[in-house]
């Protein structure tokens, strides 16, 4: 497949799978209570936070492979099979826990664990196609679950319980698991399957899970803590400008996941640093577009995406647009790193996630709400700047390197 095509079918499918998550939630908004949406939104929360572990410890460390030979072929076999068994031994305990505690909610996290290793292996699936460079396999895929998910949801009626949604919002991914896994059997068929390297000390994924705790859960936890002993108001207005950049996620999550075996069809390893600084300026580039778009919404519009919390994301914007155009840098230099050499963003990720959150600190002590959402800002700033000095530093170090390291050819401890 030509570079283009693969870049074209790679964000297609991204932008699939975020269209799939918006409107699983919209439908199930539409299907529920305020209280029973509630729950649903908690259960589908723990989900994102499962499906982020399952990707850093085993899609990440896949999509860094080289070459298109049986190890290669065998480590996408080898990491969708332990996806998958690894979320059924959690979704089976998660299940058998939640069955002995009564509730609403502990019944959907009950479901949840029974659909888990369909809705995590499939994504393990997608992974696999990127690694293999056929992306459009993904994309087929993700569509045949996103007209499942809605034909299983639309037949549902207003005041389904949480734990129903939950159930048939994760066996309609099942087509796409079985679609999936018969099309990886064919691409992969006779390459050896090996599952203790992945459980080995040392291995990629377990620096990874622990950058996504650091990065993720680090600055959520913070801004629930601030929001407890200082204005409860800052956790609705941060969590409401950070929703309107949420097609930047996805952009970014797409670089961060993707990128890797769309820019490894570069040879030389220069040209891949320049293509990844680039794609930073393209990526920065699109976060001022889209907060100027944004700026520029109508009050009327504005109340109708994030209702009475609207005002208080407005005054935010020029922040937090400025806060996505330093990460979209950020993202991309820890992209070019992970391809330098994997072993260096682990550093760079507690470092300046920490920096984050004790500027955002300053900053709502000095300036209140505006304050924290310009300290946020400045730790992006100072991540951004931290990963592109370090790619410089290596670049110095060995510049006339023909091949970046690769997940492969880490070395794994005994």
């Amino acid at each position: 497949m030509r570079a283009h095509t693969a870049i074209l079918c790679s964000v297609a499918d991204q932008g699939v799978a975020a269209l799939t998550n918006i409107l699983v939630l919209v439908a199930a908004a539409r299907l529920s209570t305020v209280a029973d949406f509630a729950r649903f939104s908690a259960v589908y929360l723990v989900f994102t936070v499962l499906l982020g572990v399952s990707g850093a410890y085993t899609g990440q460390p896949l999509v860094l492979r080289r070459g298109g030979g049986e190890a290669t072929r065998g480590a996408c076999r080898s990491a969708v099979v332990f996806t998958v068994g690894a979320s059924a031994a959690l979704g089976a305990l998660m299940a058998a826990v939640c069955l002995l505690v009564p509730g609403d909610t502990a019944r959907a996290l009950m479901m949840l664990g029974l659909v888990l290793p369909v809705v995590l292996g499939q994504d393990a699936l997608r992974y696999a196609f990127s690694t293999l460079q056929r992306p459009h396999l993904a994309l087929g895929s993700d569509l045949v679950r996103l007209l499942c998910v809605l034909g299983a949801l639309s037949v549902q009626v207003y005041g389904a319980e949480p734990a129903r949604l939950i159930l048939v919002w994760g066996l309609s991914a099942l087509p796409a698991l079985l679609l999936s896994a018969v099309l990886l059997h064919r691409a992969t068929a006779g390459a050896p399957t090996a599952l203790r390297p992945m459980l080995r000390r040392g291995h990629l994924g377990q620096r990874f899970v622990v950058e996504f705790g650091v990065g993720n859960a680090t600055s959520q936890l913070s801004v629930l803590g601030l929001g407890a002993v200082g204005n409860p108001l800052l956790v609705g207005a941060l969590r409401g400008a950070t929703t309107l950049f949420g097609p930047l996620n996805v952009l970014f999550t797409s670089a961060t996941s993707f990128g890797p075996p769309l820019l490894g069809r570069i040879a030389d390893e220069r040209r891949r640093v320049r293509a990844t600084a680039g794609l930073s300026a393209v990526l920065a580039a699109t976060a001022a577009l889209w907060a100027t778009a944004l700026a520029l919404l109508p009050d009327r519009a504005g109340r109708e995406l994030l209702g009475d919390t609207w005002p208080t994301a407005a005054a935010l914007l020029p922040a937090t647009g400025s806060q996505y155009a330093a990460m979209a840098v950020g993202t991309c230099g820890l992209l070019a790193l992970r391809m330098l050499d994997p072993r260096t963003t682990l550093s760079i990720q507690v470092v300046f996630s920490l920096t984050a959150v004790a500027l955002m600190a300053g900053g709502y002590a000095l300036g209140g709400v505006p304050g924290a959402a310009w300290g946020l800002c400045l730790g992006s700033l100072c991540k951004a700047a931290a990963t592109w000095t370090r790619v410089a530093r290596l670049r110095r170090r060995n510049p006339d390197a023909k091949e970046s390291l690769s997940a492969g050819a880490l070395p794994s401890a005994p």
